[in-house]
């Protein structure tokens, strides 16, 4: 009789105009796979952060971010798909709660966990500290584009674009409003009195050459972001070894081949070239990066629609930075 019935229930629901909802299609968990540029609604400084998954269908899941739980590129220490969710897990590093105002060194280890499904080929995600719902933020994941430009010698400069026009901070605004806008020029010279926000120039480009003439304090430590998306790292590294946050590096990304900063106080110039994804560096006369290609987001990013053209920014809420010359130079074919 009870089977009976279940079939009559059955049979009415394929028959009787009452269809039962489809299954969900089953998620593949290499789907997960690739690289992802992430927006953070409401995020603190407007960063966008970056996410790498490998292997997401086997039992040794693997993967690099950007953004939180620091400046850098971190590998999870866990990440697996269960249920058809992407967690990972990053543990004892500083993450900082609403309202603690903590220096760095002084804030505690604790971990954080991180959830995203696949909606409509896109990630809708979010994360929190572990034990502290209050921490929780939402993000959204697209797939980083293939960008098929390249630095083949095709390249034709355009006109110069004068980005500091050595009088006031015309064609610049401030990243972050919120966290004030201490930019100032005096005698030609632009000068930033951190903690100020970082500045960001209302122009938008795509391929370009841009040089910058600047000038560095007792542990400088800015950038140059272009694009809005990848930083070269500006800083105090005089007679350092080549690192992947020293002077001239795609912070975290790519490391200089050498290290011809200049002591404090002397003026320094840095050349980078910037096509497609190939980013060549020219710091004080000598090539320290030549025609790498930078695979993704850096810290600094704010703009993380890849595939289109994204302003120039430096980086003021570290430490002081003078500038007498900021020049852009776009290319086209």
């Amino acid at each position: 009789m009870f089977r009976t019935l279940l079939v009559s229930i059955g049979l009415l629901a394929v028959f009787g105009g009452c269809s039962p909802e489809p299954p969900e299609p089953a998620v593949d968990a290499a789907d997960y796979n690739g690289r992802w540029n992430i927006t953070v609604p409401g995020e603190e400084r407007s960063r966008a952060w970056w996410l790498e998954v490998n292997g997401a269908d086997t039992a040794s899941a693997s993967g690099l971010m950007v953004g939180p739980p620091g400046g850098g590129m971190y590998a999870p220490d866990e990440m697996a798909v269960a249920d058809g969710e992407l967690v990972f897990r990053f543990s004892q590093h500083k993450y900082s709660l609403p309202g603690e105002d903590l220096p760095w060194p002084e804030r505690p280890l604790r971990s954080a966990t991180y959830h995203a499904r696949l909606d409509g080929g896109n990630l809708a995600g979010w994360m929190e500290v572990d034990g502290h719902p209050e921490t929780r933020v939402e993000w959204t994941g697209v797939r980083a584009p293939v960008i098929a430009d390249k630095d083949d010698g095709s390249w034709k400069e355009g006109e110069p674009v004068e980005l500091f026009n050595g009088k006031d901070l015309t064609g610049w605004q401030a990243l972050a409003p919120e966290h004030g806008m201490k930019w100032s020029v005096e005698d030609g010279v632009l000068k930033n009195d951190p903690p100020t926000s970082d500045i960001v120039t209302e122009r938008k480009f795509w391929n370009f050459k841009l040089h910058a003439e600047y000038r560095l304090y007792e542990n400088s430590n800015s950038g140059i972001g272009l694009r809005g998306r990848y930083e070269v790292q500006i800083a105090e590294s005089y007679g350092k070894e080549p690192h992947k946050q020293g002077h001239g590096a795609v912070y975290y990304r790519i490391t200089p081949s050498s290290n011809p900063s200049k002591p404090v106080g002397e003026w320094q110039t840095m050349d980078i070239t910037l096509i497609g994804r190939d980013v060549t560096v020219v710091l004080n006369g000598e090539t320290i990066i030549d025609k790498q290609v930078v695979d993704g987001l850096t810290a600094m990013a704010t703009d993380p629609n890849e595939a289109e053209p994204g302003p120039i920014s430096v980086q003021g809420d570290h430490t002081r930075i003078d500038i007498r010359k900021f020049t852009v130079v776009p290319l086209t074919q």
